[in-house]
This record gives C-alpha cells, structure tokens and sequence, in this order.
C-alpha cells in the first residue's frame, strides 16, 4: 500500500514539473517582449500620460460635485487665491464674488463664472483658472484579479499603478501584461485600452491617468489558473515551495 501510494504521488510530481515548465514558456517576458502598452490600433487621448496636468480638454468633461475641493487663482491677484471646497449645497463663496453655483459645472465654466463677477465689480479682463484639486464626486471602478476589486474615489492625481494599488494590489492568478481600461468619450462612445504593468513599474512605459468612470479589469492568467485547476492543485497545495506557482 505505501508503495502504491508513494508511487503515485511521486507520478503527479513528475507531471506536475511538465505542466509548469510548460507554463513558464507560455508566460509572456516583460523583459524580452517589445510589445507595446498599447493596443496599436489605438492611441491614448490627451491627458491620460502622466507628467503634467491633464489638458483642458479632459478637465472640461468632469463636472464639479459638491465637497469637491477647488484652487481658484486669478493672475496678478494673490489676495483672490483660495483653496475651497464646494459644501453640500453645491455652491462657493469668495471674496469680492460673493456665492456662486458650482455644482455641475465644468472648470472652465465656473472660470469664466468668476470672471464675469470679477468684471462687473473690480477687474478688466481678469485671468482666471479653477483647478480641481480633489473630485471627491468622482469615480473609478476596479474588478478581476485584484484583492478588493470594487468602486473608489478619485482624490488627486491618480494614475492606473496607484489605482490598483488602492484596491489591495494584484491578486492570485492576475495577469498584469493584460490590464484593460475601460473609458467613455464625451460623445458617448468608448475606448478601451490594454497596459502592461510590468513595463509600467520599470518605467519603460507612462502611467496613465484615471478620470471620471473609467473601469479597469486586471485579466486573470489563463495558465495560472489552468494549473490550479487541474488535478495537480491540490497537492501545490500541500508543498509550500510551489505555492508561488499559484501567485
């Protein structure tokens, strides 16, 4: 009987070191690979690479919520500058403007909103820029192979590698060379963009920004989970030394 079954077990790891040699050539390398982040039928819009702030394009489509924190500057005013945040009514108070209606409206909107007051009461042509600072009202959802995939705010700059961070990290069996963002155009249509996180994290490539209701799907490996699934799980399962295999 101990034989029979010190046989068997020792016939499951000759074929489990098959299957996973198999599976280490199958793996695609993030060092070797010249495949671009990007599916090559498509090109990133303006503002999604990180480096400077988005353009004013990508600013204009979020709409202002309330407890949004604002940075209102007006050029050559220091004393007009204010970092405020929008209170539940939706609205703002500053000096020599008095209240305004910011919910729902775009940066550049509220900007010339603010003008326009400065105009009639105080300044000629004054220059003024609304910058949101933090877009508590906005959103990104997160799913697939990630320890808590879910829904989350966006605060700040926010790039993809922070975003999975903020969802716990990747989780068993992810296949970070397939990572898929999901985003809609102003004109209703949507994008749908594939990054490798592995030349993200070695900087061979930019790390975009997350705006608005963008998705993203962290893949799962198709080979991770063919070997977990197999017969062989199990007795991974057992040996410590092959957990990793799983991970």
């Amino acid at each position: 009987m101990a034989t029979t079954l010190f046989f068997r077990v020792g016939l499951a790891l000759v074929g489990l070191t098959a299957l996973t040699s198999l599976a280490v050539a199958q793996e695609p390398s993030s060092q070797t690979s010249s495949a671009p982040a990007v599916a090559p039928s498509q090109t990133l819009p303006k503002g999604i690479m990180p480096g400077s702030r988005p353009s004013t394009e990508d600013e204009s489509d979020y709409k202002i919520g309330s407890q949004d924190l604002l940075e209102v500057s007006v050029y050559g005013q220091t004393e007009l500058t204010r970092t405020i945040r929008v209170n539940s009514r939706g609205k703002i108070s500053l000096p020599m403007v008095g209240q305004l209606d910011a919910l729902g409206l775009t940066a550049l909107q509220l900007e010339r909103l603010i003008a326009d007051r400065l105009s009639e009461t105080l300044l000629q042509n004054p220059q003024v820029t609304v910058f949101v600072k933090e877009a508590i009202s906005a959103r990104f959802t997160i799913e697939g192979a990630v320890s808590r995939p879910g829904v989350f705010p966006i605060s700040g700059r926010l790039t993809l590698l922070r975003a999975i961070a903020l969802a716990g990290g990747q989780g068993a069996m992810a296949d970070l060379t397939d990572v898929k963002l999901f985003r809609v155009k102003p004109t209703g249509d949507s994008e749908t963009f594939t990054f490798d996180m592995d030349k993200i994290r070695v900087g061979d490539q930019p790390d975009p920004f997350i705006v608005n209701d963008d998705v993203i799907v962290i893949a799962r490996s198709k080979t991770r989970a063919a070997i977990k699934d197999s017969l062989f799980g199990d007795i991974i399962g057992i040996f410590n030394p092959f957990g990793a295999l799983l991970k």
